[in-house]
């Protein structure tokens, strides 16, 4: 019997029936470019801020003029938001989170519809086992069901704690996209600081040096181009947004700071003595005394290089963080996600997009998408247990630019566990799903009872040959009305359903009922974060 090749998770993935790469995203999704951890700023000074409050406290004279200044100090208080764009069509549906009937994720497909989704029918999850009346394929402990041997629920359980576990839920959304195109305006980084969300660092975070920050395209109704993400690949990038000049090279933190506090006290006097002779000589006042305010504040809360670096983060590397120090040296993808969750979780920027490259990957094997999907899953773990640790909430959602399907025929190789081999594109299996931590407990669905609560979890739903019913929801076969079905959601958090409307004229997702049926948890965050 022929032996079946798997691809290593960093090689590239080149098909005959596939146009040869020319475009940046098509050099991502085939894995012949890494989706790096990129970072965006409209303006240098107005993106410090440390919400874990780890930087010593100007004197009280320049801290009374933080706000005056325009000097932004806790970020605009709503849930981190942080997501990851699959290059290239990954499976989510099926194999990884469950996806059914309009009943629900447990009203189950066929099991020709499971073949598809790569799941032979005695590792389907509508086989019950007859000594614990119960399926052994289906796990909750996310809240979300996922198939129970998943890769990336293998991954996320191995990067999260059993109480992380217990205070995440998650819904999943049926829905058709484009394969292997750039043209799929999935990216919801604008529609997400259109709800308010914000950094004292940065606006948002991307991926990739693109109008988007990620792989796929954002809906050109959000585009705020001052919000524009810039390319940041490494942790280094990442504490180089900072510069604190060379006063720290020869003086302490707490002395630097006192020494730049003397300075605006100083210049502050000399201009109230001085007339510029210019009209507008108030402003020109301001604007240089806040300069000082500005140059103190930023020494203050980063003159330590550690506030921003993950390296130095015990809570992403070392001994008891989430990565060791070995994961980390060696794998760019988890490196690029510390910098990205460093930043967000942080309320450093206000939502980010991690773009993962390569999950084009029916290569006639199952092995090559397992292990892709099992390093996603580690990345999206730690993104989750980071926001744990930092007692923070997060939004995490997860999106390709298409998909793939079985022929049904079976890699029994180790890293193929037994499943179909994937063995071509199909844009009708296409599904995402977001994810929500909350550390006052687990997020409770909408719904009456067990049957509303379980189509508030999923969005939609597909026909039993596993195909996206594409009338189940306004979201199934549009994409840029998926983006604001995420939108919607992550404004009910904050219990600002109500004002999705006004902040999306002409939106596309009906009237307040059918924005309710669209809409799966109940709020977790009522005002900002400061009050959860």
């Amino acid at each position: 019997m022929k032996k079946t090749k798997h691809y290593h998770p960093d090689a590239p993935l080149l098909f005959s029936d596939h146009s040869r790469p020319v475009s940046r995203r098509d050099f991502i999704s085939s894995g012949l470019r890494k989706g790096a951890g990129v970072v965006a700023g409209a303006s240098l000074f107005s993106m410090f801020a440390n919400p874990n409050n780890a930087h010593a406290t100007l004197s009280p004279d320049l801290e009374a003029l933080r706000a005056s200044c325009g000097i932004n100090v806790q970020g605009a208080g709503k849930i981190p938001f942080i997501s990851f764009d699959l290059a290239g069509g990954a499976n989510i549906a099926g194999s990884n989170v469950l996806v059914g009937g309009a009943g629900g994720q447990l009203d189950f497909l066929s099991t020709g519809g499971y073949n598809k989704l790569g799941l032979p029918g005695d590792m389907a999850p509508s086989i019950a086992n007859p000594n614990a009346d119960q399926s052994d394929f289906i796990n909750t402990e996310l809240g979300l069901a996922f198939h129970s041997d998943s890769a990336f629920l293998r991954g996320i359980l191995e990067k999260t704690s059993a109480d992380t576990r217990s205070k995440i839920n998650g819904a999943v959304i049926p829905s058709r996209s484009d394969n292997d195109t750039s043209n799929n305006p999935h990216n919801p980084m604008y529609a997400i600081a259109a709800a308010g969300a914000d950094g004292s660092l940065m606006p948002l975070a991307g991926s990739r040096n693109t109008e988007s920050g990620g792989n796929s395209m954002a809906p050109s109704r959000f585009i705020d181009l001052s919000k524009r993400p810039t390319k940041i690949d490494r942790p280094t990038d990442v504490t180089g947004l900072v510069d604190v000049g060379d006063l720290f090279s020869l003086l302490s933190q707490s002395d630097a700071v006192a020494v730049m506090e003397s300075i605006q006290r100083v210049s502050s006097q000399k201009l109230a003595s001085v007339n510029t002779q210019v009209t507008r000589d108030a402003v020109i006042k301001d604007l240089v005394n806040c300069g000082y305010v500005k140059s103190a504040d930023l020494a203050d809360r980063f003159g330590d290089p550690s506030t921003l670096n993950p390296l130095l983060d015990p809570d992403i590397v070392g001994p008891a963080g989430i990565f060791s120090l070995a994961e980390f040296d060696s794998e760019s993808e988890f490196s690029k996600t510390s910098s990205i969750m460093k930043l967000v979780v942080n309320g450093f920027s206000g939502a980010g997009t991690v773009t993962m490259g390569g999950f084009d990957y029916h290569t006639g094997d199952r092995a090559t998408g397992e292990l892709r999907d099992l390093r996603a899953g580690r990345c999206m773990g730690a993104c989750l247990e980071y926001a744990a640790r930092r007692n923070k909430p997060l939004m995490m959602y997860v999106f390709s630019d298409g998909s793939v399907a079985s022929n049904g025929r079976i890699d029994e190789s180790e890293e193929g566990r037994g499943k179909g081999e994937w063995t071509g594109d199909n844009s009708s299996t296409g599904a995402s799903f977001f994810l929500v931590f909350n550390p006052n407990g687990r997020p409770q669905l909408n719904g009456a009872d067990e049957n509303q609560m379980a189509m508030s979890q999923q969005i939609g739903f597909m026909r039993p040959d596993a195909s996206v019913d594409t009338s189940s929801a306004p979201s199934a076969n549009n994409v840029n009305l998926l983006v604001e079905t995420v939108l919607l959601n992550y404004l009910a958090l904050h219990g600002e359903q109500g004002s999705f409307t006004g902040l999306v004229p002409g939106q596309g997702l009906g009237n307040n009922t059918l924005l309710d049926s669209l809409t799966a948890f109940q709020p977790i965050v009522t005002g900002t974060l400061n009050q959860v």
